[in-house]
């Protein structure tokens, strides 16, 4: 990477803040600077990071070489396809769009702008979750993800706040499409669901079991893997694992079990880096448009059980 990636931010508020000053310390990129809708919001935090803001869309644009995409669901695909017209590659925080038909046509705008499009499914750059792809096919997995409530992403439900993430990594464990989908949720502090559980059957025969809440007294990101002959469980929010493996000892069953604690990294830092080295690659990004529609369309069928 021998190449500076110039690098702005569409949307500077809860989460592309984070990206702006991450941007700034991220080798190979150079932070160009942001925009916002909010009058000197993207000013604000552009130059407290060292780039400076933008009056609008267009003109940052025109002088980056990729962007994140940080604004409300609803505006993914306008904001996407424009920079996919002025020539940038673009990180687009989950969910990719608010419908499938909207998630078709981002990944078309990229695809025909040949332009490269990541997902921001972050949890896929947790150091913890490096730990999950150790094993084989998994035969079950259980999940939980809670969290404290919070007055963001309250436009959407839980499944597609929350849950998505690790719907996301469910399905890059298994390759196989989900043949069974049962759910039950319920709003408890908005007109949304707020609490959700999904029991999921794969075609290989993996089953997964996924439970989240935003109205939880404490964070909670818990996700265990039981694969032939072992078990891990991962804390997200530890950043470290438990992996218990069955072996033999003098002729008997004997559980080895070893502690693991993953590296100590930002996982949106693992991210951008991930995002940068491949616009300056030109290689496929980790979590790809078509990732992002795959984790869509489970979260989707999933609320249509809850709905029903």
């Amino acid at each position: 990477m021998n190449e500076t990636i110039r690098v702005g931010v569409v949307g500077t508020g809860a989460l592309g803040q984070h990206h702006a000053r991450v941007y700034a310390n991220t080798p190979g990129a150079r932070l160009v600077g942001a925009f916002d809708q909010l009058p000197g919001r993207g000013q604000e935090v552009a130059e407290r990071h060292g780039g400076r803001g933008f009056d609008s869309l267009e003109a940052l644009l025109g002088e980056c070489d990729a962007v994140s995409v940080a604004v409300p669901t609803i505006d993914h695909l306008a904001v996407a396809r424009a920079a996919f017209a002025a020539g940038c590659d673009v990180l687009v925080e989950k969910p990719l769009a608010p419908s499938l038909a909207e998630a078709d046509a981002l990944i078309a705008a990229g695809e025909a702008a040949g332009r490269i499009l990541q997902v921001g499914h972050i949890e896929r750059f947790n150091p913890a979750a490096d730990l999950l792809f150790r094993g084989g096919a998994p035969r079950f997995i259980e999940v939980h993800r809670l969290a404290p409530f919070t007055p963001r992403s309250l436009d959407i439900d839980v499944v597609l706040d929350l849950m998505i993430h690790d719907l996301d990594i469910v399905l890059a464990l298994d390759g196989s499409e989900a043949v069974q989908v049962d759910a039950v949720g319920v709003p408890v502090l908005t007109p949304k669901v707020d609490i959700a559980n999904a029991r999921l059957r794969f075609a290989s025969g993996l089953i997964a079991n996924l439970t989240a809440s935003r109205v939880s007294a404490e964070k909670v990101r818990k996700f265990r893997v039981f694969l032939p002959r072992t078990y891990v469980s991962a804390d997200f929010v530890g950043k470290e694992a438990v992996i218990y493996r069955l072996n033999e000892k003098d002729g008997q069953p004997d559980i080895e079990v070893e502690r693991g604690t993953a590296a100590n990294e930002e996982p949106l830092a693992r991210q951008l880096a991930a995002f940068v080295r491949s616009v300056a690659t030109r290689t496929a990004p980790v979590v790809s448009g078509h990732d992002g529609r795959r984790a869509l369309a489970l979260a989707e069928t999933i609320l249509e059980r809850i709905r029903g």
